[in-house]
């Protein structure tokens, strides 16, 4: 886990089959969250990154679902910070800045122009054995 995740003082992990339903539930489950940690889902911030996160959650289930029949949801948060990430065991690990260069209008593209603009980061993390990585998105609130 990122260093960044273990400093916040608010954490919630969920595992969902990698299937399109986990997209929603992956929604639901951050607003309810954020709801519990005293975090309103009108913060200018939030509907932006329930999209970072919904698009992630796609790419996942459009391209990692033949090796990773699982995929994983981080979530954290402090008063300021926003950070989540999405974790599948495809070892395909893709250039998240390249996206927002050139002619491409794909999920990550929308996702590095919403981090961006947001004034966040993002980052791939590869798994120690290769067989897999986590996108982590940074977003101040």
């Amino acid at each position: 886990m990122s260093k960044l995740f273990e400093a916040l003082p608010y954490r919630h992990v969920l595992t969902l089959p990698n299937e399109p339903s986990a997209v929603r539930l992956s929604r639901q489950t951050a607003e309810q969250a954020l709801t519990e940690w005293g975090i309103s889902l009108r913060h200018p911030t939030i509907d932006p990154a329930l999209l970072i996160l919904g698009e992630l959650v796609t790419n996942s289930v459009r391209h990692a679902v033949t090796l990773s029949p699982q995929l994983t949801v981080i979530y954290a948060a402090s008063s300021d910070c926003l950070a989540f990430a999405v974790h599948d065991r495809h070892p395909h690990q893709p250039a998240l800045y390249g996206t927002t260069i050139g002619t491409g209008a794909g999920g990550l593209s929308t996702v590095m122009e919403l981090t961006l603009g947001l004034g966040g980061t993002g980052v791939v993390r590869g798994d120690a054995d290769g067989n897999g990585k986590s996108i982590w998105i940074t977003l101040p609130l």
